[in-house]
């Protein structure tokens, strides 16, 4: 998601570091099968319990890990996952990403459009809501 914005920064499965005093503005991402929303939740659930208090978690995107709808279980736990953090986003499957094309905004689907203009427009100055536009690292 980082490499759709060149505003953005990945973290890589860690906390971002911001210099003192300075929050970091945090999206998780995760892949929808069962290790990335159990990986989400162990973030969510860290977050939660003040373990990381220079982090403002915005929200957790979901980026769909097969075509098609998730199974019921997922679904469910998709829903917990969720409710533990501020908001929730859902991106579909996209097949060139999984065959390591570089995600480019002009050919994403719609959702990663709306995406991407909620979380530009919450983090423009002034602009209020959920979005993960890491300005520190």
């Amino acid at each position: 998601m980082a490499a759709l914005v060149p505003d953005w920064l990945a973290a890589d499965h860690g906390w971002p570091r911001p210099p003192a005093g300075m929050p970091a503005r945090v999206v998780l991402v995760a892949r929808s099968h069962a290790y990335g929303l159990r990986a989400a939740q162990a973030a969510a659930t860290q977050w939660a319990a003040g373990l990381v208090p220079h982090v403002e978690l915005l929200g957790l995107v979901l980026v769909a890990d097969a075509p098609g709808r998730l199974p019921r279980p997922l679904r469910d736990l998709a829903q917990v996952v969720g409710g533990g953090v501020p908001r929730t986003w859902n991106v579909p499957w996209v097949e060139s990403w999984r065959l390591g094309e570089p995600p480019a905004l002009a050919d994403a689907p719609r959702e990663v459009h709306r995406l991407v203009d909620e979380l530009s427009a919450l983090v423009t100055p002034g602009a209020t809501g959920t979005t993960y536009r890491k300005e520190q690292r």
